[in-house]
């Protein structure tokens, strides 16, 4: 892209005196600045449309500006700038490569390796303070077993069960008594039991829990992290 410059001086001419040669306006100099013209023009680019080459520039846009105006290089990446200031976290899933390069400013650390993010929650002492950290992947739910014991306890403390007694010779009476099985009646017949009764009954329920490790990570998806310091 070049700019038209006058290669004749026709003021000047104009002061010269009639009949000097130099007052002669000659076709050769008109040629020339019309070729010149033509080439300066040639060289422009159009106002619709139109294709730049080389590394053109142009008037930065104010930070913020909704407008028409052109958005230079500098203007998108002071946007991008407010939209990553420093301790915000970028996060790509296709590429591992920094943000400094990707961006193109800033200072950028990877971030968060193995870890998930949580939101902040001043209510819970867990929670409640940025960059906190806690848990474990590792936590182990032991196997177990639950035992159960029923005990039913019957307790008799003894009883007595009397029978008839058989009639003797010597016509006693056959009413079961001493005296009257001496005198030849039927002697007491009497039967006894005084075990008490004891019922146990034992229940065990089967086992619970997994003895492995990673027995309680949660649903994830693996991303890159960085945070941005500076």
């Amino acid at each position: 892209m070049s700019d038209y410059t006058k290669g004749t001086n026709f003021a000047t001419k104009d002061t010269l005196p009639s009949g000097n040669s130099g007052k002669i306006v000659k076709g050769t100099e008109i040629d020339t600045e019309f070729n010149a013209i033509a080439s300066a023009i040639t060289s422009k680019a159009d106002k619709a449309s139109p294709t730049f080459t080389g590394t053109p520039s142009a008037p930065t846009a104010t930070a913020g500006s909704n407008t028409t105006q052109l958005a230079t290089t500098a203007f998108v990446t002071a946007a991008l700038q407010a939209v990553y200031p420093v301790g915000s976290i970028y996060i790509n899933a296709a590429s591992s490569t920094s943000p400094t390069t990707l961006l193109g400013f800033g200072t950028w650390t990877e971030f968060g390796a193995g870890k998930v993010i949580v939101g902040l929650d001043a209510a819970d002492t867990l929670f409640d303070t940025l960059e906190e950290t806690g848990g474990s992947k590792d936590a182990t739910l032991v196997s177990h077993t639950h035992t159960a014991t029923s005990t039913s306890s019957v307790t008799d403390p003894g009883h007595t069960h009397s029978a008839p007694g058989q009639a003797q010779p010597g016509g006693g009476a056959a009413d079961g008594s001493f005296d009257a099985y001496r005198n030849g009646g039927a002697g007491p017949s009497t039967l006894s039991n005084t075990t008490g009764i004891s019922i146990s009954t034992s229940t065990t329920v089967a086992s619970a829990g997994s003895s492995g490790t990673n027995a309680n990570v949660q649903p994830f998806i693996v991303v890159k992290m960085w945070k941005r310091t500076a």
